[in-house]
């Protein structure tokens, strides 16, 4: 056993994000499980998979008990898509990746300029439906640039051009605004709690906006970037005019540029407050009795870097658990951080796949058996 190992009877939580483009978070927790065990067979486990708000949000709201529910919506580039959201005594999680995010587009495929926002308008009056009065909305991974024009537009607020007719989807179109009216704004979002779950805290536009910082890794080219910073900040100006100063305010606003401003239309629109991700998560998960039970913490995502400490879930679940007293150790495929940032983080140790095969074309692949083996070290180092 190691200095400073786990002396008490273990019990050790698993609390890790998806592993994007190998494995999901449900994935990562069992991998992780079943390598501990290789190791300490009756070993007390217990797995909480989180998200920050991002694509996986959902999944980890059902993997903790929530259930699942589906509805037909308008994805980003028009076509109906399958989007879910969970629901549990009256709250709902929803993610609006699920109904606007890259990940519904064919691969290789981007439209920063006319993807659309509405079919997350149409997924949050699913929620009301179903009778939620707190709505989580998770906000990552969009394949959109429209400031929630597209949302906002399926809840009841018109946007015209000058010819009298609704603007075109997606973000560029927002330049031809003329009119913008949201008194008809769905009225039952007066009664609901609606919390913005974001790891970003960008405005909407200028250097640091959602154009500039999330454009290009959604297809806008240089060029891009200019036509929607300026048509959002357009959107902003005509707004302006229906609604009063709360336009330009909610703008600057932190969590106003999360994914492609959706987060502004939220907070203009809907009257949403802004909370981190990763700590509205944790509470919604139910992750502080878990930490409370256990032992040893095992966090982790696809890769450990710069970003990670920026709201992302290992740096949310490291945090909270070092302010319980308890030790954290992480997964990751790759390792970008230092021994020192790890360790200011809150993270005793980190454990990548890439140890074991350096080759991210063969790692990733089989990042399940890897994650096992990189498990059984774990428990090797922590627990036997």
């Amino acid at each position: 056993m190691t200095d400073g190992a786990v002396t008490e009877v273990a019990r050790v939580l698993v609390a890790a994000d998806k592993f994007k483009g190998s494995l999901t978070a449900v994935q990562v927790a069992e991998r992780v499980t079943a390598g501990l065990r290789r190791v300490v067979p009756e070993l007390e486990v217990e797995t909480l998979p989180v998200a920050d708000g991002g694509d996986g949000t959902v999944a980890a709201a059902v993997a903790a008990g929530f259930e699942r529910r589906e509805v037909r919506v308008t994805g980003p580039v028009g076509d109906p898509v399958t989007a879910a959201f969970a629901l549990r005594d009256g709250t709902a999680v929803v993610e609006m990746a699920e109904a606007s995010g890259l990940q519904l587009l064919p691969p290789g495929v981007f439209a920063p300029l006319t993807s659309t926002t509405y079919g997350s308008g149409e997924l949050l009056r699913a929620a009301l439906d179903a009778g939620a009065t707190t709505i989580v909305f998770g906000v990552g991974g969009s394949a959109t640039t429209d400031g929630g024009a597209g949302m906002l537009a399926a809840l009841g607020a018109v946007f015209l051009d000058a010819e009298g007719e609704p603007v075109g989807p997606g973000g560029a179109a927002l330049a031809g605004l003329v009119s913008a009216d949201l008194s008809a704004l769905d009225p039952r979002f007066a009664a609901v709690n609606l919390i913005l779950a974001s790891d970003v805290d960008n405005p909407l536009t200028g250097p640091k906006g959602a154009p500039a910082v999330y454009g290009p890794q959604k297809g806008a080219t240089p060029e891009d970037v200019a036509t929607l910073d300026a048509a959002l900040a357009h959107f902003v100006t005509v707004l302006e005019k229906a609604i009063g100063p709360k336009a330009s305010e909610c703008a600057m606003a932190p969590g106003a540029g999360g994914a492609g401003g959706i987060g502004y239309g939220a907070l203009v629109g809907l009257d949403a407050s802004f909370r981190p991700g990763i700590e509205l998560m944790l509470d919604v998960l139910g992750f502080a009795p878990a930490l409370d039970r256990a032992t040893l913490v095992i966090t982790g995502e696809g890769s450990l870097d710069e970003q990670t400490l920026h709201g992302k879930a290992p740096a949310g679940v490291a945090a909270a658990a070092r302010a319980a007293g308890k030790r954290v150790v992480a997964v990751c495929g790759r390792l970008a951080l230092t021994p020192e940032a790890l360790t200011a983080a809150g993270i005793a140790r980190a454990y990548p796949l890439s140890a074991l095969e350096p080759d991210p074309a063969k790692s990733i692949p089989n990042a399940g058996p890897l994650l096992e083996r990189v498990a059984a070290t774990i428990a090797e180092d922590y627990l036997a």
